[in-house]
């Protein structure tokens, strides 16, 4: 392992104003005590959507990692290849690219002492990129149950053909093969898959479409990408997540009750519970305390949990809140009750049982009004969960 330096030429970019004041990189890396082995790659023959990112990317507070190998390919005196993996931090675009270097050796030109390939004055090594093969994001976290689109671009030189495009999957130390292109016969072994039209594909989108996710999507992709020269990939990550549903009930009403806040239906499996309760005319406050039953796991794969607080109200009633924090969620999830003390609750009940009186005397009006001519007895009886309010007997004429 020693220092690299990649410096890409002649990369189309958009002037959208902020390519103002940016200089032309210079060499003079030999001047260095140990100086890296730069590499001055043209890519003339190829296109890199993606090159914005890598231009702006220290602009943008995101670093720009990379690694250059050798590329073996046959045996030859005329060049050597080079394959280079190119990563912007924070979610950015992944690159991959085959590079060709010439072994030509002018006449009085330098060569590297490793490497024993021609330098440029300015003690560069002179290469082409021939290939490459882009994703925007090396990871995706996609909800279960939709749908998704794997990105997967692709560029080569003039004189190359597409023979062969694969899409793997690689999940807990094992390997399937996804959905695969040659030379126009296509093979789905995953049901639903499907590659960009024939026109797209050809013109570089090699991106998978996979419809009505499940827990089983979940794992490393790989899209290898082969030409009549050379093979290049890009790996994705598939994160499959489920949003939490959460519920929260009265266990017993006596007093001290038991609320159960009943989280159900997520993944994967970190979650966060807090408790809080908050008075009349006050700010939430945390609560300690809470117990949980064990994990449960659906024939989905999707995990239910369920948290039990011992409450008591407050004077004038206390509110308790479960809130629920998960990756699937932009904001924690809530759910709120209010538990009043004992002389709230019998007041309320009184009110109601006065309410139901009132509605039966309205009741029995109207049956007067409406019933024909005779006499009849009618019984009227009223309760309110055990007590028993009012018994009234009437003569309908």
């Amino acid at each position: 392992m020693v220092k690299a330096l990649l410096v890409l030429r002649q990369v189309p970019v958009l002037d959208d104003g902020s390519l103002e004041g940016l200089t032309d990189f210079q060499g003079g890396t030999l001047a260095e005590d140990n100086p890296p082995v730069t590499f001055e790659a043209s890519v003339n023959f190829v296109q890199i959507p993606q090159a914005e990112a890598l231009l702006h990317a220290d602009c943008n507070g995101k670093e720009v990692t990379c690694e250059i190998s050798h590329y073996f390919l046959q045996a030859t005196e005329k060049a050597a290849w080079f394959i280079t993996n190119v990563q912007v931090s924070g979610g950015g675009p992944s690159v991959s690219m085959v590079m060709k270097t010439p072994r030509d050796v002018e006449n009085g030109a330098l060569l590297h002492p490793t490497l024993n390939l021609p330098l440029s004055p300015q003690g560069m090594i002179q290469t082409a990129v021939e290939l490459q093969v882009t994703t925007q994001t090396p990871s995706l976290n996609i909800l279960m149950g939709s749908s998704a689109s794997l990105p997967c671009g692709f560029s080569m030189a003039p004189g190359m053909d597409l023979t062969h495009v694969e899409w793997r999957l690689r999940h807990k130390g094992n390997g399937e093969l996804v959905y695969s292109w040659t030379r126009g016969q296509r093979q789905a072994k995953r049901e639903g898959a499907a590659l960009q039209p024939e026109q797209l594909l050809v013109a570089g989108d090699a991106s998978l479409a996979l419809p009505s996710l499940t827990l089983k999507d979940e794992g490393t992709y790989i899209c290898q990408i082969t030409t009549s020269l050379y093979r290049a990939q890009q790996i994705i990550q598939v994160h499959i997540q489920a949003s939490p549903k959460v519920r929260l009930s009265l266990e017993n009403k006596t007093l001290p009750a038991t609320l159960i806040c009943s989280i159900t239906g997520y993944y994967p499996l970190d979650i966060t519970v807090t408790w809080s309760r908050e008075e009349p005319d006050g700010a939430p406050v945390p609560v300690s305390g809470a117990s949980f039953s064990s994990l449960r796991q659906s024939a989905a794969g999707t995990y239910s949990i369920s948290s039990f607080l011992t409450v008591e109200p407050g004077p004038a009633g206390t509110t308790y809140t479960c809130q629920v924090a998960h990756s699937s969620l932009e904001q924690p999830l809530g759910a709120s009750t209010q538990i009043l003390p004992p002389e709230q609750k019998t007041a309320f009940g009184v009110l109601l049982a006065s309410s139901l009186f009132l509605l039966a005397l309205l009741f029995l009006g109207l049956q007067r009004r409406q019933a024909p001519g005779g006499v009849g007895l009618r019984q009227v009886q009223i309760q309110s969960g055990d007590h028993f309010l009012c018994q009234h007997m009437d003569l309908l004429s």
